[in-house]
Parts: C-alpha cells; sequence; structure tokens
C-alpha cells in the first residue's frame, strides 16, 4: 500500500477554540473534553492501518499525537485550501490515491476508511457523507482541485453543491455511508459516544453544575 496516503485533519486541543458550537451549549472545559475524546477515537481507527499517514494540526504540531507518524501544520486561508494543499503535498510526493478525514466523528473506524481508499480504484473521488450535509472523507485518485474553491465551507448543502459540480465535469463519484459528526449539543446526546461514555457524562455534568 505504498501509493496509499491517509490525511487527518486535526485542530490543536486548545480551550474556547475546538467545537465552538457545542461550547454555547455545555461550555468551553466541556467542549473541550468531547473533542479530546473525539481526536483519540480518530488515532485509534488510523493506528489500525498499515499504511503511510500524514497528520496536519490546525496551528502547531502536537509531539504527543500519532508519535510514529508524519506531522505538519495545516496551510491556507480556508479549509478548503488548507485540504486542497494538503493533497497536493501528497500527490507530489507520488501517491496515487489519498482520502482525507476530520477528527469528529465518534463513529469512525479503520474499516470506512479503508472503503474509501477502495473506491478509489474505480473513482475519481470518494466522499463520506456527514448528516449536516457536509462530508467527514474526501478521497481523489488525483487533485480536483474544484472540490475546494469557492465552497459553502459548514453549510447544509455543500456535499450536494460539490457533487452536482462533479457530475456535470463528469468525474467519477462514490459515496460512502453516511455519519454524524458531532457539532452541537443535540448531536452529542443522540451519539452512541456519548451515552456510552459514562465517565464524559460525569465531566460534563459537574462542569455544568
Amino acid at each position: 500500500m505504498t501509493d496509499t496516503l491517509v490525511i487527518v485533519f486535526v485542530k490543536n486541543i486548545k480551550l474556547g477554540t475546538v467545537k465552538t458550537r457545542l461550547a454555547k451549549t455545555i461550555g468551553d472545559f466541556g467542549a473541550f473534553e468531547v473533542y479530546t475524546e473525539l481526536v483519540k477515537i480518530t488515532e485509534k481507527a488510523t493506528e489500525a492501518l498499515n499504511m503511510d499517514k500524514r497528520i496536519y494540526f490546525s496551528n502547531t504540531i502536537v509531539d504527543s499525537q500519532w508519535e510514529h507518524d508524519f506531522k505538519a501544520v495545516q496551510k491556507g486561508v480556508d479549509l478548503g485550501e488548507r485540504m486542497m494543499n494538503a493533497f497536493k503535498d501528497g500527490f507530489e510526493s507520488g501517491y496515487k490515491k489519498i482520502v482525507l478525514i476530520g477528527s469528529d466523528l465518534p463513529d469512525i473506524n479503520s474499516t470506512q476508511i479503508k472503503n474509501g481508499l477502495e473506491a478509489l480504484t474505480t473513482n475519481e473521488v470518494v466522499f463520506g457523507p456527514a448528516e449536516d450535509g457536509g462530508y467527514y472523507l474526501v478521497g481523489m485518485s488525483k487533485l480536483i482541485p474544484e472540490i475546494f474553491i469557492n465552497k459553502p465551507w459548514s453549510q447544509p448543502h455543500l456535499l450536494q453543491l460539490t457533487l452536482q459540480e462533479l457530475q456535470s465535469n463528469t468525474i467519477s463519484v462514490n459515496t460512502l455511508d453516511t455519519l454524524n459528526d458531532i457539532d452541537t449539543y443535540e448531536d452529542l446526546i443522540a451519539s452512541d459516544f456519548y451515552k456510552s461514555n459514562l465517565k464524559l457524562q460525569e465531566k460534563i455534568q459537574q462542569l455544568n453544575d
């Protein structure tokens, strides 16, 4: 799998800067605790993959996370440009199939990432749709900049718009299972991740008592 790359985008876990929509309900400390757990899940999902990984942090590299993998800082003015630059670096390094995931998915596992890469054998692009209308995974077998330029990031029609554009350019696309990322309090309490994590529930209840 030497021509295959998995890119992970991680926000630096800093109080007051992660999961800001969630923080409005459960406070900065609560949001910090939730995101810390989600990053651990992402790390575990990617650890199981026997292939190259590149971890891109939002601000500064954290040595204690993804200890044995290549790490860098995201470059670009918006999310689209930052993702495009990471893909560009990957293709320039000689990788043929690249998928990129975020780090706020409670249900991500190595199988979904492998499915994404598998889809690139017969398609130019793959998406893992998120329930909010965006996507948690994007993969390509060659750089297609249109995916990242002039897009309504964080808007509910992001994926739909992107798919329409790719379709009109006759680019072959596959989509994986839809997953829910955790952006709001409603997302959090509805998730099995939260329901099954008693320690996290306790911490958040204590913080909000």
